[in-house]
């Protein structure tokens, strides 16, 4: 199971990025898959997740209205636009797989694992 992320940076407060996560054929389908990050200093959470036919979507209420996740499955991608972003983003980002959007969500864990993509927020 191979999940590559890519996109993160270092944006002003305010400013945009969008994450890409990359997945292997077998692991894309049908899987759900999702994002979560960790900040320094702070437990791991669930930022956004996407069923596998990414018709449900869940979102923390920190980033509700400001982040949306896609997938796209012809290219075997999820993406995470994250726009008016805040110096509180700032972490660590991991795209994320398993079976279930909601247990994912709710039970702050996940199958599969990428590397983080750290996002950094300037004030």
């Amino acid at each position: 199971v191979q999940l590559q992320a890519s996109g993160g940076g270092l944006v002003q407060d305010g400013g945009s990025l969008r994450l890409s996560c990359a997945a292997s054929a077998r692991t894309f389908s049908p899987y759900a898959m999702g994002w979560f990050r960790q900040a320094p200093g702070k437990e791991r959470e669930p930022v956004a997740v996407i069923g596998w036919s990414g018709s449900l979507t869940y979102y923390a209420d920190s980033v509700k209205g400001r982040f949306t996740i896609s997938r796209d499955s012809p290219k075997n991608t999820i993406h995470l636009q994250m726009n008016s972003l805040k110096p509180e983003d700032t972490a660590a980002y991991y795209c994320v797989a398993g079976l279930s959007a909601q247990q994912m969500f709710h039970q702050r864990n996940a199958d599969y694992w990428g590397r983080g993509t750290l996002v950094t927020v300037s004030s």
